[in-house]
């Protein structure tokens, strides 16, 4: 076992800084007995400690080695005095907004306050960023509330059929894109937004854990959104486990030499050795996914399916939320040559699932001939959706994403090369398809089946059934009616403007086409 201080790495006159990275970022293993180790507390569960050796290097990536994607400590409370214009609106916005579209009394009892909320953003002033640009933690905080001001503003303004884009005031476009510049990150609100820099510390004498953590912006102030996003939260801090695995992976191949025909070491009784090891971290991280699929699954008895669709998720959707056909959104003051990414958050952004798929070495984009060959409905769907949602991730997310891809030997290959690890491998692969297929029931419950409900037309927000149909006059009933049948003509749309369904569907299939067992690459 290799075993070097980090002056010595530093130190090296033979060794580029890339070279160290990939020796050493990937080697969890480098641990020595006087080198001290944080746990990571999750679910009531220890896990195996990274070595501080490691603790550096995951640093360059924004990763940390206890909590992973996600900060080791909540963001500032507030920014400095200089934001507050912003911090106070968005500190009103849950209480004097209501969504456009939402027609019920209490929604339109908001629209005045919408309106002079809305219209002080518009004329505030562009604040300069400038004392925020070498201070990550503020800058994450500047985006998260710019983000969610975008929201609010853009959510709340009344709907009126027209097809003219929307406009994102220059108080909140200008500085947005400025700091979303900075961060390597998108300008919109983004699953980092609401999920990755949106927590507390419940106890703050308590570690962060997925008990005792609550999220600190909400747009409804709702048990059923907070709830959303703890489950959501909870599945990034249990997926550190499978980061560890994946980084514990790289170090126990490095046993094997070459780059594709992974030459064993002449040494029988250590190529067994690795070999049982890599087998034993396959079935490691094949129970971790598991665990996040149960944790997925538990969103059901948390956040109710109608509160989702008509209360909170019209907040999330983004500029192509309507899909070719949305008017979009213009950003006042912002280059209009820009091509600025705009979908909205989704759960496609979370870098840990990205992981896992670099890790299993999975072809969203169909570039490989695997089995079984895709469907008319897997080339239909957009091949280039989980890569384009990296530009939504922390630009050193991003970075770190490519470094897996490019630098780790894949274990897709040395499976396919060494008869006993084919089967651990495929049952990895088995365990991400059994989240997938539990994410396409989730969405077809509270996604396709609320917006194919003749319920899901009332606009006055989460339907309650037979009560408020029978409260309904005659005419507007009729109009629902022929909404309906618009709307069942129309393919049932994510956030970000894509065909739901579609996307799932052909995520999915591109999972199981990663299996070696059967298949043909």
């Amino acid at each position: 076992m290799i075993n070097l201080a980090r002056d010595d790495i530093i130190s090296s006159p033979i060794m580029s800084f890339s070279d160290i990275l990939h020796r050493y970022l990937l080697s969890p293993l480098l641990s020595v007995s006087s080198q001290t180790t944080t746990t990571l507390s999750s679910n009531n569960k220890s896990r195996k400690p990274i070595s501080s050796s490691v603790f550096s290097y995951l640093n360059d990536f924004d990763i940390d080695p206890t909590t992973g994607f996600m900060p080791n400590k909540p963001l500032p409370n507030r920014l400095p005095k200089l934001f507050k214009p912003w911090e106070e609106a968005l500190a009103s916005a849950p209480f004097l907004l209501s969504l456009g579209d939402d027609n019920d009394d209490e929604a339109l009892a908001k629209r005045e306050s919408s309106r002079l909320w809305r219209l002080k953003l518009v004329n505030g002033p562009i604040l300069p960023i400038d004392s925020l640009l070498d201070d990550v933690p503020c800058l994450q905080r500047a985006h998260h509330v710019l983000a969610f001001l975008v929201h609010f503003y853009m959510h709340s303004i009344p709907l009126n059929g027209s097809s003219e884009p929307l406009v994102v005031p220059a108080s909140l476009a200008v500085p947005l894109v400025a700091v979303s510049d900075r961060l390597g990150i998108a300008p919109i609100l983004t699953f980092a937004d609401t999920v990755l820099w949106n927590w507390t510390l419940k106890d703050s004498s308590k570690p962060l854990s997925a008990d005792n953590i609550e999220p600190q912006t909400l747009f409804t102030q709702s048990d059923d959104e907070r709830n959303f996003y703890n489950c959501c939260a909870s599945i990034e801090l249990r997926g550190v486990e499978a980061l560890r695995i994946i980084l514990d992976y790289d170090n126990m191949s490095s046993s094997f030499t070459g780059d594709s025909d992974f030459t064993l070491y002449s040494d029988p009784d250590e190529e067994t050795h690795t070999i049982q090891r890599i087998s034993e971290a396959l079935a490691r991280l094949a129970r971790v996914v598991d665990e996040l699929t149960e944790i997925l699954q538990s969103v059901r008895s948390t956040c109710d399916p109608h509160a989702f669709y008509f209360r909170i998720r019209p907040w999330f959707r983004g500029s192509d939320a309507n899909g070719p056909d949305s008017p979009g959104w213009v950003f006042e003051g912002v280059d209009p040559s820009r091509q600025l990414e705009l979908s909205g958050p989704s759960a496609g952004q979370s870098s840990t699932m990205h992981a896992l798929d670099v890790f299993l070495d999975v072809d969203h984009q169909l570039a490989k001939p695997r089995l079984p060959a895709p469907s008319e409905q897997n080339r239909r769907a957009d091949h280039t959706f989980m890569t384009r949602m990296r530009k939504y991730m922390p630009g050193k997310h991003q970075e770190f994403l490519l470094y897996l891809a490019s630098h780790h030997r894949p274990v897709r290959d040395l499976a396919s090369r060494t008869h006993p690890l084919r089967q651990p491998y495929d049952s990895v692969v088995l365990a991400l398809k059994r989240f997938r297929d539990q994410h396409m029931r989730i969405a077809c419950l509270y996604v396709v089946s609320m917006s194919r409900s003749a319920a899901a037309t009332i606009r006055g927000g989460c339907p309650v059934g037979a009560m408020m149909m029978e409260q309904m006059q005659q005419q507007q009933q009729q109009r629902e009616s022929d909404h309906v049948a618009i709307f069942q003509r129309q393919p049932v749309r994510g956030t970000g403007g894509n065909e739901l369904s579609c996307l799932l569907k052909a995520s999915r299939d591109a999972t199981v086409r990663t299996l070696l067992s059967g298949n043909i690459n």
